[in-house]
């Protein structure tokens, strides 16, 4: 890992020590729980154990009529032997009857020997007394864990009856079992989960740090590549081999820094444009005016010149506007200037401004004397459109071609059509023709100096008049341009 600083390396000690708690929580629970189940089982096994023996005791007892013979020493021998059991039997006033201590038994032999001393055996505690009068008593004696052996614990009230009497004589059994099976069982299960739990524990910490390295060489990688952005170096892109949120911000932030890239090229291009196309007529103007301040034209041909002047500087002066109302439109604050505006008289004083241009390229006009459409625009705004249009159409129309105008009223529009043969439009550019700083494929090489902001800014002029302009074009054949006013005042007014 790079950073011990890093907040991911942080995430990945916190979520280490988490699994580590959590297995550790887990273990208590399982190895408390299976000891318990098994210590339980052991207990079911004293008690069938003991039920046996009571009533292996009673047969005997019958027969025999007390305890203190062989054939029920024998038989408690067994019992304590076979079954690895501590049993003591009393009698109702707590005074222990059998117990181991009652005899011995010699190594290999059935001989049984008494034991002539048992008074010191330590009697049947009342409080036992009382829990075996009431009940069963079934237990993991833990007070007797401090005497090492026994402490599971099965007790019960018994009777015995000998073939002469008819009175059952009362009596107390307890029986102890050892536990040194539930210790060894409890141990096995804790070694098991030792090695389980490092196991496990082992994996996660290997999957956490695989994982968490990926998110810090992602997070580095985030870093180091957002500096170069900040510095205007889009030349590495950022990738992450990990999938979720990580992901989307990868290609986040490769889609926002290609389209800063774009906006930076096209902001240059944009600069270099403007530059030329503002050096363009202002160099005319100049050496114009020079001319004329100079004497090098003529006082003949000065009024010739000083046409051509007002020209450039018309063309100029729309160039400014279209910047300027970009820069208002983006922040919201172009009012336009409503009034009665003769939109035929716009339209042929702008194609003035083109004359020599379309002198240079033969062409032919039609339209400009049919009709006259008079509505309410600001003449300003809307000879930017119209300029951008015609512009346009010059630009493009073909060699020898016919530049077409037409103005026309309907019930809810008045029209202004301008129409130029030539190459035209196809489907997928009539769609993107509109969108600020787009040049169709054609237009790269024959208009090297447009902004590509003409027909953006058209269309929000028009726009704020509550009108539309439309394209129409047939691919190979012509393009026009459409512009749509409304009729009702009132629309603009209101």
């Amino acid at each position: 890992m790079n950073s011990k600083k890093n907040t991911y390396y942080k995430l990945f000690k916190t979520s280490f020590l988490t699994v580590i708690l959590v297995l550790v929580f887990i273990g208590v629970i399982i190895i408390s729980v299976s000891t318990v189940i098994y210590r339980n089982s052991k207990l079911d096994e004293l008690r069938e154990n003991g039920d046996l023996f009571i009533e292996c005791l009673k047969g005997e007892y019958n027969i025999t009529g007390g305890l203190s013979n062989d054939s029920v020493y024998r038989l408690h021998n067994e019992f304590c032997t076979g079954g690895g059991l501590e049993i003591r039997i009393y009698d109702e006033d707590g005074k222990c009857l059998l117990s181991p201590e009652h005899y011995t038994t010699e190594k290999n032999s059935d001989q049984i020997t008494w034991a002539q001393n048992t008074d010191e055996i330590k009697p049947l505690q009342k409080s036992m007394i009382k829990k075996l009068e009431d009940d069963k008593y079934l237990s993991y004696d833990k007070s007797a864990v401090s005497d090492k052996e026994p402490h599971l614990i099965y007790g019960r009230r018994i009777f015995l009856r000998n073939g002469g009497s008819q009175i059952p004589t009362r009596m107390y059994a307890l029986f102890y079992g050892r536990t040194d099976s539930i210790s060894s069982f409890a141990l096995k299960m804790a070694v098991f989960y030792i090695i389980f739990a490092a196991a496990a524990g082992y994996a996660s910490y290997v999957l956490l740090r695989r994982r968490t390295k990926k998110y810090v060489n992602f997070a580095d990688d985030l870093l180091r590549i957002s500096e170069k952005y900040a510095k205007g170096d889009f030349s590495e892109k950022l990738t992450a081999d990990i999938e979720g949120s990580a992901k989307d911000i990868v290609d986040y932030v490769n889609t926002l820094a290609d389209e800063v890239k774009n906006r930076e090229d096209t902001s240059r291009t944009f600069i270099a444009n403007v530059s030329h196309e503002l050096r363009t007529p202002m160099t005319t103007i100049i050496g114009f005016v020079d001319g004329i301040l100079d004497g090098t034209i003529p006082k003949s041909r000065q009024n010739e010149y000083l046409v051509l002047v007002s020209k450039e500087t018309h063309r100029l002066k729309i160039l400014i506007s279209s910047m300027l109302n970009m820069t208002r439109f983006e922040s919201g604050t172009l009012t336009p200037n409503f009034q009665r505006t003769n939109m035929s008289d716009l339209v042929i004083q702008t194609v003035f401004m083109f004359e020599k241009k379309i002198d240079a390229k033969h062409l032919e006009i039609e339209g400009l004397d049919r009709g006259r459409l008079i509505t309410t625009a600001d003449p300003d705004l809307m000879q930017q459109v119209i300029y951008n249009l015609v512009e346009n159409a010059v630009k493009f129309v073909n060699e020898g071609g016919t530049l077409s105008f037409r103005f026309d009223t309907t019930d809810e529009w008045h029209e202004i059509g301008i129409r130029n043969t030539g190459e035209g439009l196809k489907d997928d550019e009539i769609k993107k023709v509109f969108n600020r700083f787009y040049k169709t494929d054609s237009s790269r090489g024959k208009d090297t100096t447009g902004l590509g902001l003409g027909l953006s800014i058209s269309r929000k002029i028009v726009h704020l008049h509550h009108g539309h302009i439309v394209v129409k074009s047939v691919y190979g054949e012509y393009t026009e341009f459409i512009i749509q006013l409304p009729v009702n005042d009132k629309v603009l007014m209101g």
